[in-house]
């Protein structure tokens, strides 16, 4: 079993902000792959399913960001499982806007959501990088992670979500170079 969780804010005025695409990655992956509805448990809405052979369980945490460390802890521990089978899907503001990178372990550069799991679990879980761009200046920081996504992202958006979920196979298999090399190159225009 592996558990996917996707960082966002719960509730209908976050849904298209660029904090909640951890909600909308894994949302995707459910739609693709064919997972049954949600349902409450841990403090999440989560949903199992099968990501190619591997069982998965894909986790939204609906505490508010800086309090998802508490519903991923849950999780793992009702499953008896430890960070090795934690993937978490977040939005990244040091990355290129619909630029994916996979990475084990690291820092939280500020990310409230990281942060809270770090403290409740340590750093050394896979993170799936999900690039934002940053706005240029920190004090601009917390509108722009805040802000909705503007309508000309929507439709590169849409193919982003599109290409980490059909291409979440290799993921589950822990092939995280292919991964995002297939990411990568079905985002390449045409």
């Amino acid at each position: 079993m592996q558990i996917w969780v996707g960082l966002g804010n719960p509730g209908a005025k976050y849904a298209l902000q660029r904090h909640n695409v951890g909600f909308m990655a894994v949302d995707a992956v459910g739609e693709i792959h064919r997972f049954p509805q949600p349902r409450k448990a841990f403090r999440s809405l989560v949903t199992e399913g099968r990501v190619g052979s591997q069982r998965v369980l894909l986790v939204r945490p609906q505490t508010f960001m800086n309090d998802s460390g508490d519903a991923v802890q849950q999780a793992l521990r009702f499953y008896k499982l430890d960070l090795a089978a934690l993937t978490v899907f977040h939005d990244e503001l040091d990355l290129a806007p619909m630029k994916v990178k996979v990475k084990q372990g690291g820092g939280t550069a500020g990310h409230n959501g990281l942060r809270s799991i770090d403290a409740c679990l340590g750093p050394d879980f896979r993170r799936v990088r999900i690039g934002i761009g940053h706005p240029g200046h920190k004090d601009k920081v917390t509108p722009y992670v805040l802000g909705n996504y503007a309508k000309a992202e929507m439709d590169p958006l849409a193919d982003l979500l599109a290409a980490i979920a059909s291409e979440a196979d290799w993921l589950a298999d822990g092939n995280d170079v292919r991964f995002m090399s297939d990411v990568a190159l079905r985002m390449q225009p045409e």
